[in-house]
């Protein structure tokens, strides 16, 4: 009977932290913690992920990511996910290597869920923000080696009645962007399509359309960047998260908007032009 019980650690009240409770009992299974050669980079051995991008509206923040996977020159996949919801109000982009940044999105979801369960509430959004950021300060000895982790973390705070978006380096540091936001090999350009394009009167649609047309410019400049595949029908990974929660646009709606974007581009391949004296 006591053979079947679980070990004292797992009974014994500590931290509400999982990735601390994981760290004194199994270290071995966080995402930083792999045997690497002593010297050299292993960068090209793993695919990386690129480009996420985020933009906040009234009301609300939309992320969005590409769906290509690269390894050296080569497409290492063409329909990866880049972006996952957190929780339910707060959503994870991932750029850098794939494999260990959907091992450490996993782990962000069980420490939000477990620090919920343990606590008895919810972080604030900017409690989830420190998280993560400590749970990517974990991974700075795989990043020195070649496999860094850099994502970009959204969410609606419920306190504020709004959408925010953070931005992080390889060693942890955390800082809050302003209306929009892109991580990844194509970041440069679709930021650059993100200050042209963006509005602070955003509806919702318009923002996703923003976040595509964001990342049609990236992959237009950036080798690592998939644009919409028409004849795959592969497009962005959308997620919308307002004060009702988070969601994943179908694969209809993502697929209607890259249409529109991609029939505009036949006509003026760079894309639409910034509106200029105030006008719209």
């Amino acid at each position: 009977m006591s053979e079947s019980r679980l070990p004292a650690a797992f009974m014994a009240p500590g931290s509400s932290s999982f990735a601390d409770f994981l760290a004194a009992q199994a270290p071995d299974l966080l995402p930083g913690r792999r045997d690497l050669p002593a010297t050299g980079s292993v960068a090209d051995l793993a695919p990386h992920g690129t480009t996420i991008v985020a933009v906040t509206f009234p009301g609300g923040v939309v992320m969005a990511g590409d769906r290509r996977a690269t390894m050296g020159n080569v497409i290492a996949q063409r329909d990866i996910q880049k972006v996952f919801p957190a929780d339910e109000y707060s959503c994870v982009g991932i750029a850098g290597s794939a494999g260990l940044a959907v091992e450490l999105v996993r782990l962000f979801q069980v420490e939000l869920e477990h620090y919920e369960k343990i606590e008895g509430s919810t972080l604030s959004l900017d409690g989830k923000a420190n998280r993560l950021a400590a749970l990517i300060r974990g991974n700075l000895g795989m990043a020195m080696q070649g496999l860094a982790v850099v994502p970009l973390f959204a969410g609606f705070d419920l306190d504020a009645g709004l959408g925010r978006i953070f931005s992080y380096d390889v060693t942890g540091g955390r800082y809050e962007e302003t209306s929009f936001h892109s991580v990844g090999s194509g970041s440069l350009f679709a930021r650059g399509a993100l200050k042209k394009l963006y509005r602070d009167d955003f509806d919702e649609l318009g923002a996703v359309e923003a976040v595509v047309q964001a990342l049609y410019d990236a992959a237009d400049d950036d080798s690592a960047t998939g644009g919409p595949d028409m004849t795959r029908r592969i497009f962005p990974v959308v997620q919308v998260i307002t004060a009702e929660g988070g969601r994943r646009l179908d694969d209809a709606t993502v697929a209607a908007v890259a249409d529109r974007v991609v029939s505009a581009r036949m006509v003026r391949p760079d894309g639409p032009a910034a509106s200029l004296g105030g006008e719209r």
